[in-house]
């Protein structure tokens, strides 16, 4: 069995308002196997759409490359924004190599709680994925199982879906966004919300969608 180990600490600047929330980044980030074009960061899989998404929402131009360079783009990136990427997920092991989160079994789960408390700048999670079983919102509702005093309360009906909770006199709000990643393409393509925008536009593709629907929450 594969022990996949998260290869990147929670990286949270200082003055961070929003956090990024995944999983694990693909195994070969683990082992360091990388391919070209991949980034060793957050994130970093070329086969991954997050950063050409943060390209496009604010206008700016990333190597993709294994350099130095492209890691400290992206550090520096994050630190002007003031967002921070902590996935959920320490280690977990897997039967089958692959970067699926269907695949992860006997997660150990990062304390998000405790990083939360640790940074009182923070007052939006953005969930890369939803509530389907070891998504990170998912993964975050099993975490919150140790904090039986704090509830997830539903804002609206509105998709992506959003949450807030209370957690020492602040309120955090909790966005699940589309994942980010190829696989989540069909998903996209039977949002009745992509079907009207590409019967407007047939020229729209589902990164044009995760542009719109990131952008709304990464600008604020």
């Amino acid at each position: 069995m594969f022990k996949h180990q998260h290869p990147f600490p929670p990286y949270i600047p200082e003055g961070t308002t929003k956090l990024i929330v995944g999983t694990l980044p693909p195994p070969r980030f683990t082992t360091g196997e990388l391919k070209p074009g991949d980034v060793d960061f957050c994130y970093g899989s070329r086969d991954g759409q997050l950063w050409q998404i943060i390209e496009r929402i604010f206008g700016i131009k990333l190597d993709y490359e294994n350099t130095g360079k492209a890691i400290q783009q992206r550090e520096d990136f994050l630190k002007t924004h003031k967002i921070g990427i902590c996935d959920m997920v320490e280690y977990a092991f897997r039967n089958k190599i692959d970067a699926s989160d269907l695949g992860i079994q006997e997660p150990v789960l990062r304390p998000l709680i405790s990083l939360l408390k640790e940074h009182p700048s923070v007052d939006t999670l953005l969930f890369t994925g939803g509530n389907s079983k070891n998504g990170p919102e998912y993964l975050f509702r099993r975490h919150l199982k140790d904090y039986p005093e704090i509830q997830l309360t539903r804002q609206g009906e509105t998709t992506p879906k959003v949450h807030t909770l209370e957690l020492e006199d602040r309120i955090i709000k909790t966005v699940s966004l589309t994942a980010p990643s190829g696989a989540a393409n069909r998903a996209v393509g039977s949002m009745a919300l992509y079907k009207k925008l590409k019967a407007e536009n047939p020229k729209m593709n589902t990164i044009d969608f995760r542009v719109l629907q990131y952008g709304e929450f990464l600008r604020r």
